[in-house]
Parts: C-alpha cells; structure tokens; sequence
C-alpha cells in the first residue's frame, strides 16, 4: 500500500483519520505543522502522496507545497480542507496540487478518491509504457529522466502533473485528446470532480490554461496547444 504523508494541526482530526487510514492498510507518517513536515522531507524523507491541511498556524498548507516544488520535492500533494469556494480549489491547482477535498466528506468517499489518486501515482510496473529518455517535436523537448520541458532550447517551469498533460499530448500530436483522458492521467481512471458528471472539465481548462501561460511566458506567440470544442485540446506539431 502507498505510504501517505500527513500533515494536519488538528491533533484530533490527524488522529483519526491517521488510524482510519493504517486500518485501511497505509502506512502513514504524520506531523502537526508544515514546518516539521518539511524537515522531514529535506533530510530524505519519503512518501508516496503528501495530504496537506490548508489552514496552519505559521506556515499553511499552500506555502508548504511550494517550498517543496521549489526544493525539488515533487510528492503529488492532495489540500484537506473545509474552505470549499473556487478560489481556494484553484489557487491548490495552481500551485500543483493533484487534488482538493473537503474535509467534512465522508470516509469512504476519501478512500475512494485517495486510493485512486494513489494507484495513479504507483502504477503496476508492467503497465508503464518504455520511453527513450527525450522526446523533440519541433521546438519542445521533454526530458523524462528529470521531468523536464523545455521550448526553444530554454525550461519551461512545468509541474509534475502539468509535465505529464503536455506528455501526453504531445505523444499523441495531431490527435485530439479528450478532457476525460487528460483528467483520467492526473487523478486515476473515472475519478469524478466538481459539480455533476462533467465537472472534471473545468479542472482540466484551469491545468490547460496554466500551462500555456507558462510556455507563453517565453514565447508570446506560442499556439501549440488548440482547443476541440466540446471534446479537449491537440498538440498542434507545427513549426
């Protein structure tokens, strides 16, 4: 099972959830603030899915992912929280979050979402596709070993989840990609978020969004990523 960071100020709460999640066979390490999460992290501590409480004393949950992106730490990092307005969902997608949930959701709900998060980081080894170590097409290259992107010959600041959504259309240039399957990839096959059966499509334009952003960012007249209405986006291979 995947070992889970969790990181919490609410001992009551941490506790809890921390023994429902060892019943449910994960192994967890906990710490009640950002801070002492992070060290554990700097000296060489693992895990495979960091669950973060938003609101903390001193140093909240969002300052804490980016300190670990800025260090290299690329753990996939799902917000536990009770503040459910839009902003606050985009802002933990914005800062590479792989997911944000509510706090007063019941249990079972959690699991499910969690244990499909988490299968989604930890694939079966005979289900990872062989990749050579790059791959060029016209001015991008991706750089597998370090999860590296970069245009023009200069990086581009990706996440690790926005890495894998520019993989994935980029394997399949010229091929319309649909919202579900680009969803599917960051949060494991069928998942369901937002409001009603196609909610996880405003995910998807909020990751898209970003990530053109930052490839305009170096280039203003980048175009590389199109819109199919209705339907997703296509890596256009265009020079």
């Amino acid at each position: 099972m995947p070992h889970l960071l969790l990181v919490d100020d609410d001992d009551l709460f941490r506790e809890s959830l921390g023994l429902n999640l060892i019943d449910e066979g994960y192994e967890i390490t906990s710490f009640g603030s950002g801070s002492d999460a992070l060290t554990y992290l700097e000296s060489g501590g693992t895990a495979d899915v960091a669950l973060l409480d938003w609101r903390m004393p001193n140093l909240t949950g969002l300052e804490v992912l980016r300190r670990m992106r800025r260090t290299g730490i690329a753990i996939p990092v799902i917000f536990l929280t009770v503040l459910s307005d839009d902003i606050y969902e985009e802002a933990a997608l914005a800062g590479g979050a792989v997911d944000f949930i509510d706090k007063s959701r019941r249990l079972p709900i959690l699991l499910k979402r969690l244990q499909l998060i988490a299968e989604g980081v930890r694939p079966p080894l005979d289900a990872v596709p062989q990749r050579t170590n790059s791959l060029r097409l016209g001015r991008l290259e991706l750089r597998f070993e370090v999860n590296r992107a970069l245009w023009a010959g200069q990086t581009v600041d990706l996440t690790l989840t926005e890495f894998k959504i520019v993989t994935l259309l980029a394997e399949k240039a010229e091929q319309d990609v649909g919202y579900r399957e680009i969803y599917d990839l960051v949060h494991g096959k069928d998942f369901i978020a937002g409001h009603g059966s196609e909610g996880y499509r405003a995910n998807v334009r909020t990751f898209i969004k970003r990530i053109r952003k930052k490839f305009r960012d170096g280039d203003p007249d980048f175009d590389h990523i199109e819109n199919y209405p209705g339907f997703g986006y296509r890596w256009t291979a265009r020079e």
